[in-house]
């Protein structure tokens, strides 16, 4: 769908939020806390953004963008093309990071930009009058974004680890101090989510949730393998170097895609037979464990041939 900017605010360093409304003055079509939306930025440049937003404020959707050094487009973009006024082209609200709102006590955990989804949570556990913590961290007061926003909720704490006298955040005696049936949210850079799932390996898998805002995939490009698709009844090979999404859409194959690192699982795809590479960072073990389904945008292949449901 179409919608317009209408407000651009700088919330740190690098962090600017942009105000999204509908072209006629609607609502926006309602979210749950954790989603975010696919921004088409150009023509193959699509990415993802959380959004931070109140649920219950329906006028708009606010998402915020970090301006990542290393950007492979997408952020860089943003911050020098869009302006108030403009008419962006965005999807409905996904959510892949959803809040159990039963839980008996929420912690969230965010680093940086990680922060994004954990604003829309805050909000709906406050409605609900549900016990909650978040335990922010950034390198400097300056790169840290929302912090007078929270500085409204005493249970928020934020902490800075790349200042003389800094704090780090102390990620082990977190997770080691939450009840044994609270939810434990963690957004944030590809280490802290790793150590995250590490330290809670003990706890049930229903209550520990992630999400990547950006990942350090090792893509797989070995190549070598054949594509069999079912419905289109192509059988693509990959060459080395390439990747399975390259060769698909270099075979005109239309195929959804957006983080290009396995993250937001928009290019998920139903395999049929035969053993995926699996590099993303969206299916769980047990999903990669059981080869139904690939992320071509990251993946191989472990045999000399994929079947596709494509």
């Amino acid at each position: 769908m179409k919608a317009r900017i209408t407000t651009i605010e700088r919330e740190a360093d690098g962090i600017n939020s942009y105000f999204l409304a509908s072209l006629d003055g609607q609502e926006m079509p309602p979210f749950e806390p954790g989603a975010h939306v696919d921004v088409e930025l150009r023509p193959g440049l699509t990415r993802s953004y959380s959004l931070v937003n109140d649920p219950k404020e329906r006028g708009y959707y606010e998402i915020a963008v970090h301006h990542a050094i290393n950007s492979r487009g997408g952020s860089r973009h943003i911050h020098e093309m869009w302006n108030v006024g403009e008419v962006v082209e965005i999807s409905a609200p996904k959510n892949n990071f959803p809040m159990n709102e039963d839980a008996a006590h929420t912690v969230l955990i965010a680093g940086g930009i990680g922060v994004t989804p954990m604003l829309p949570m805050i909000a709906r556990l406050e409605e609900l009058g549900r016990s909650w913590e978040l335990h922010y961290v950034a390198g400097t007061p300056e790169r840290a974004a929302y912090v007078d926003r929270l500085s409204a909720y005493p249970n928020a704490r934020v902490v800075f680890d790349g200042i003389e006298g800094g704090v780090r955040l102390d990620l082990a005696k977190l997770c080691a101090s939450a009840p044994g049936d609270a939810h434990l949210y963690c957004c944030g850079p590809g280490g802290m989510l790793d150590d995250f799932v590490a330290l809670n390996k003990g706890r049930p898998a229903d209550n520990v949730h992630i999400e990547y805002f950006s990942a350090e995939t090792e893509v797989a490009t070995d190549g070598g393998y054949s594509l069999e698709l079912t419905r289109s009844g192509k059988t693509i090979q990959v060459a080395k170097g390439e990747t399975m999404l390259d060769a698909l859409l270099t075979a005109g194959v239309d195929i959804g895609f957006a983080c290009s690192e396995g993250v937001c699982g928009t290019c998920q795809v139903a395999v049929l037979e035969g053993v995926p590479d699996h590099r993303d960072h969206f299916l769980t073990d047990e999903e990669k464990a059981a080869n139904r389904s690939v992320m071509v945008c990251c993946s191989g292949s472990c045999s000399p041939r994929l079947v596709l449901d494509i």
